[in-house]
Parts: C-alpha cells; structure tokens; sequence
C-alpha cells in the first residue's frame, strides 16, 4: 500500500512537470510534511526504513541535488521531490531512482528526436516540454518516476 502511494505520487509530480516544467508545492512540501510526521511519530520512514536510515537519504538527497540546483541543472522542484523521496524510503531507494532516472534521461535525450514524431499527437501537445525542439534542460520528475519504478522492481 505504502509503494502504491509513492508511484502514485510520483505520477502526479511527473505529470505536473512533464506538462508545466513546475512540481506545485502542494505536492512535494505535503508529502514531505506526511513522511516528516511518519518519521517523527513511527520512527521509521513510509516504507519501513529506520528514521536514521531516513535522514541519511535526505543528508544524500541533498548533496546531490543541491549542487545542481545551484548550477541550474535541476529546479527546485526537484529538490524537494527527492528530499520528501528520501525521507519516505531509504538511502538504496534514492540512489537507485536517482541513477535510474539520470539513465531514463541520457537515453530520452538520444531518442527523443526519432521518436517524437512517431508519438501521438495528443501526447506531443500535452507534454511538450520533453519534446526536442525545447531546451536540453528537461524537466527531471518523469525521469524519477521511471529511476523509481525500475528500483521498486528490482528491490521488491
């Protein structure tokens, strides 16, 4: 139950930034406060990790998040999905998305130029921003939200 809730928050955070290249902070804040309280309360992260085991995902998240929000490369968004990501699972959780995600994202930038005009066009129009004539700086949820199902799988 606790990873059906996860994938579908992810869907709703890829959905939001494949669509506006923005995470609401309704979404990554909210969930953050639900998996701080699940810490706090439980001792334990969302998906059953120990609460230390939790804030040394976050102290991960952090470092490899900041750094490239401080050189544009990732939004703020993205920051705050992977700090609320970290404290509801655990460390081999985050890196796993974290590496799945960077190799989703490597791929669909070789890919996307082939592929875009095969793709529907309902599916072109509604998630423009990972279309090739946007910038190279794409937005980074969608690619997490894969990181992540390739680790769920891999670890469940």
């Amino acid at each position: 139950m606790q990873l059906t809730f996860l994938l579908i928050w992810l869907l709703a955070c890829a959905e939001q930034d494949a669509r506006q290249k923005q995470i609401s902070n309704w979404l990554t804040f909210g969930a953050f406060a639900v998996f701080v309280v699940c810490v706090l309360f439980k001792g334990q992260t969302w998906l059953g990790s120990s609460a230390a085991e939790g804030g040394w995902a976050l102290l991960l998240a952090l470092a490899f998040t900041l750094p490239g929000y401080a050189l544009g490369r990732l939004g703020a968004g993205d920051v705050k999905l992977l700090a609320a990501l970290a404290l509801a699972s655990d460390s081999l959780h985050l890196l796993g998305t974290f590496i799945g995600a960077g190799l989703a994202s490597v791929v669909w930038l070789l890919i996307r130029q082939r592929a875009w005009p095969h793709m529907s066009q309902r599916l072109t129009q509604r998630y423009r921003q990972l279309g090739p004539e946007t910038s190279n700086k794409q937005p980074f949820a969608p690619f997490l939200l894969v990181g992540f199902i390739l680790v769920a799988n891999w670890i469940h």
